[in-house]
Order: structure tokens, then C-alpha cells, then sequence
């Protein structure tokens, strides 16, 4: 088999499974087509299939003016792999080209159209083109409701930070200064330590005496915000992955985490144990503790809008049509996790969202409809933090082409709830 044959079949596999299928990459990775492969093959398959998804709307306005009529879908996800493997990667556009035919021709769906992959991709390897056709526009399920919240201005620098590989951020057990000293990596300004080019996260100073764990800057503030005190009771809802549960033990509280999900749950467990932190973990519905504490802090299940920047293929294998159960599902666990407060305590509720539905009105209707709850404001005026970005129900709105210039964040909504004494 030729060279880098198996990697490209493995990133058509995975493309086709987000476009054709729906399914996102985390359900698709770990599937026969990928564990077959050399470590290498598989990390390169999943590279460009994820820069493929970033790239989606770009690669097909770059073969548009080379297609007389649309094809097949199985044939576009050929043309779209190799354009961006030629345009965006800068891969030699004949081994490119080569490999693209061999993987028609390998199908029977598409062996009759080997000539016309062959023959389009020859004339769209123009990377000078590429450059000029700018990034990639999100669908319009996701762009208008994204516009109508943000405007077309924010959408578009948002969409400029999209089409970046996304860099990795450190949360620090400890001392921050020491991990980005060890690490390579920077220091943000709102305290995480960034890496632009980290290689294996597994072979990083720090990580086999866990100094540190893997969480984007945006997704460690809720937990700064909550700022349990030492040996104070707080309880984690929908904990995993884990990033927030270890900041909270980090802190000295007594943590109770729970998820849903038992799988995820071992990840928390694993990271715990790494880190030489401790929390009690519960699988279970977050509707169903009972358990009162006095610090709480609700990662409410979400539409993950404000995660696009990791997990490119979720535009293309969702269409908004599960917003609605969404939403009602967070204010049943908002209502839940307040009715959990103690008096006096705190609550944050945040969401990885972009859509104010998830964020903002929820918690503007909680308000109005809570008697004795209001939205702790100066809970939210960390460091890095602009005040312009406190929203007017009182919560903290964070989009990803805010810090644009040092690699941006996932987008969030979190806000800070205390229940009357």
C-alpha cells in the first residue's frame, strides 16, 4: 500500500462520518478503521480530518469554479480531503492528487468518478487562491441564530479564530509561573498557562507528578469565580471531564463530583489520582442529589457552540434540533442546584455556549422567577477580566475572538448566584 494511503482512508472515514452520518469524532476515534493503524497514521488521520472540518466551507468555494454540478457526498469528502491536504497543509500536490484517486477508486461508489477527482484537483491546487478566499463560514443553522445574538462583525472575527488549530491550556495545581517556566508555555492573563506547539501532553514536565491538567483558559474560570475556602463543603454537577473538580480540591474543599456518566467519571478519577487530589465521585443524574452545600457549581449540558475551535466536526454533525431539550433540561437543574443551597451560599452556573438562551435568559428568568436570589457581580472581576464583558442580568460572556491576538478561548456564559441568608 502506498505511503500515507492509510491515514488519508482513515480521515475519509472519520469526514464521512461527521458529514454523512452525523456522528461526532469522539464517537468515531476508537473505531476499527483507526485502531488498526500505527500511532503515527492515527494521529495524521485525525489531524486532517479535524483541519478538514475547519476548513470545510473554504475547500468547497476553492472546487466550486471546477464542479460543473455537485457530486456525490462521497466524492465531494475526497475532493475536500485532498484540497485542504494541497491549499491548507502544503502537502505536494501530485502525491496528494495520487492518493485521492487511489481512494476512489478503492470504492465502489466512487470508481467511476476517479477521472473527475483526478482532474479537479489538479486544477484547484492553487494555494495562492486559498490564501486569498479567507475562512471558513459556519452553516447557516448555527451562523444566523450566532449572528442574531453577536452581529455579523463579532460572528465573522469569531470565524477567524475558528479557522486556527486551537493552542493547549495548562491549569496549574500550584504554582503557575513554575509550570509555564517548565513547560515552555506562557502565562495568560487571567492565569493558565498556554502552549502553542505542546507535542505529546502526556511527555510534559509536570504532567507524571501532576503539576498540572489540560483545560481551556475560558473553562477554568467558573471555578476561580466559586473560590471554594479550605475544608468548605462544594459540590461539582456534571463534573466531567474533571478540570473543575481538581480546581476545587485544589483549593482544600470538601468536593462531592457527580456526573451522569460512569465512563467519564473513571477520567475524573484517573486525573485525581495523577494529581494527588482527592473528591468523593458519584454516578448519578445531578437532578437527583440531595445533598446540601453552602458552594455549588452547575456545568449544565449544552449545545458546546462555544467549543468550535476543538471540536470542529459539530457543526456538521448537529443541526440545532435537540436547543430546545437543552434548554429545558438547564433550568431543571438550575432550579435544582439553587433548591440545593444552602442559605448564604453561592452558586455558578456556566454553559459552553455561545446562544444566549443558555446563558444569559437563563439566568434572567431564574432571577425573576427565585424569590431571595440575586447575581453576585464582583464575583466575576477577576484578573484578565474586562468589565465591558459582564453582561446585564449580571453574568460573565466570553466569545472566542476575545484575547484573538494571543489564540483566544472557548466561547462560555457563567454567572455567580447567591441565595439569601
Amino acid at each position: 500500500m502506498k505511503p500515507g494511503l492509510p491515514a488519508r482512508r482513515a480521515a475519509l472515514y472519520l469526514l464521512t462520518g461527521v458529514t454523512e452520518h452525523n456522528r461526532l469524532m469522539s464517537e468515531l476515534i476508537g473505531g476499527g478503521a483507526l485502531e488498526r493503524l500505527e500511532p503515527a497514521d492515527r494521529a495524521r488521520a485525525q489531524r486532517l480530518a479535524l483541519a478538514t472540518l475547519r476548513d470545510l466551507d473554504r475547500a468547497d468555494r476553492m472546487l466550486k469554479p471546477f464542479l460543473r454540478k455537485s457530486p456525490p457526498l462521497a466524492v465531494q469528502n475526497i475532493l475536500r480531503l485532498g484540497v485542504v491536504e494541497i491549499c491548507g497543509e502544503g502537502a505536494a500536490s501530485h502525491a496528494v492528487v495520487d492518493a485521492c484517486v487511489d481512494l476512489a477508486a478503492q470504492d465502489k461508489r466512487t470508481a467511476s468518478l476517479k477521472g473527475l477527482v483526478n482532474a479537479v484537483l489538479r486544477k484547484a491546487a492553487q494555494p495562492a487562491l486559498w490564501d486569498k478566499a479567507g475562512p471558513s463560514r459556519l452553516p447557516d443553522w448555527l451562523r444566523q441564530p450566532l449572528v442574531a445574538a453577536h452581529g455579523k462583525k463579532r460572528v465573522a472575527r469569531m470565524e477567524q479564530v475558528y479557522a486556527q488549530t486551537a493552542s493547549l491550556d495548562l491549569t496549574a495545581r500550584t504554582d503557575a509561573q513554575a509550570v509555564a517556566a517548565a513547560t515552555g508555555g506562557t502565562l495568560t492573563s487571567t492565569g493558565s498557562v498556554r502552549l502553542t506547539d505542546p507535542g505529546q501532553v502526556s511527555r510534559l514536565p509536570g504532567y507524571e507528578t501532576g503539576d498540572w491538567w489540560v483545560q481551556d483558559a475560558a473553562a477554568a474560570l467558573p471555578a476561580r469565580i466559586l473560590a471554594p475556602r479550605k475544608d468548605e463543603p462544594a459540590i461539582d454537577l456534571c463534573a466531567a471531564p474533571g478540570g473543575k473538580t481538581l480546581q476545587l480540591a485544589a483549593a482544600g474543599a470538601r468536593v462531592l463530583a457527580v456526573d451522569a456518566s460512569q465512563a467519564r467519571l473513571a477520567r475524573v478519577a484517573e486525573n485525581l489520582a495523577r494529581t494527588g487530589l482527592t473528591a468523593e465521585l458519584r454516578t448519578a443524574d445531578a437532578r437527583q442529589v440531595t445533598q446540601k452545600a453552602s458552594a455549588i457549581l452547575l456545568d449544565a449540558p449544552c449545545s458546546a457552540t462555544g467549543t468550535l475551535r476543538r471540536h470542529p466536526d459539530l457543526p456538521y454533525a448537529k443541526d440545532g434540533s435537540d436547543f430546545a431539550a437543552l434548554i429545558a433540561l438547564q433550568a431543571e437543574m438550575l432550579d435544582h442546584a439553587i433548591a440545593l443551597l444552602e442559605p448564604g451560599g453561592r452558586l455558578v452556573f456556566c454553559t459552553c455556549s455561545l446562544l444566549p438562551d443558555e446563558g444569559e435568559v437563563q439566568i434572567e428568568e431564574a432571577l425573576a422567577r427565585i424569590p431571595g436570589l440575586t447575581a453576585d457581580r464582583e464575583a466575576l472581576k477577576l484578573p484578565g477580566i474586562d468589565p465591558a464583558w459582564i453582561t446585564s442580568e449580571g453574568g460573565l460572556r466570553l466569545t472566542p475572538d476575545q484575547q484573538a491576538e494571543t489564540g483566544g478561548w472557548d466561547g462560555f456564559y457563567m454567572a455567580c448566584l447567591r441565595k439569601a441568608g
